[in-house]
């Protein structure tokens, strides 16, 4: 039954994330954003499986590794951030200027168990990329019953 849930949660995710995109671009058209900019570009989350581990590349340009934190509790993986990106050129004479700054956070529902010790993460050009080994299932036990 989890499977189940797990797949509905999948597809009602998908379907607002599709209006939220239809209405974004609606609204984009006529020059009037319906959210801000920082809140549609939160980080976009890559999750790929190996036979041992979980893989997940997180898309975070111009925020410093150490403005990042990463949490796992039990099979919830959560990512946090402060971006405070911001530059002064005062010889140039601006019309207009747009910064990416503020906090964003994802929570992710793992597939699987993960050995939260073994956790690596590295950050490279932008792309924050998280390597959690996955837990062993436990072996199938076959227990004889002796009929009497």
């Amino acid at each position: 039954m989890p499977g189940l849930i797990i797949w509905k949660n999948q597809e009602i995710n998908r379907l607002r994330r599709d209006i939220d995109r239809l209405f974004e671009r609606l609204w984009d058209d006529f020059g009037m954003p319906v959210t801000y900019r920082s809140e549609r570009e939160m980080p976009f989350i890559d999750l790929s499986e190996t036979d041992d581990s979980l893989i997940i590349k997180v898309e975070v340009p111009g925020i410093q590794p150490e403005d990042i934190d990463i949490s796992i509790t039990d099979n919830i993986l959560t990512i946090k951030g402060d971006s405070r990106h911001m530059e002064s050129m005062e010889e140039e004479d601006y019309h207009r200027m747009e910064r990416r700054h503020g906090y964003f956070s994802r929570t992710l529902e793992l597939p699987c168990k993960i050995l939260v010790d073994d956790v690596k993460a590295t950050y490279d050009k932008g792309v924050l990329s998280i390597v959690m080994p996955k837990c062993k299932a436990d072996a199938v036990r076959e227990v004889k019953v002796r009929v009497t």
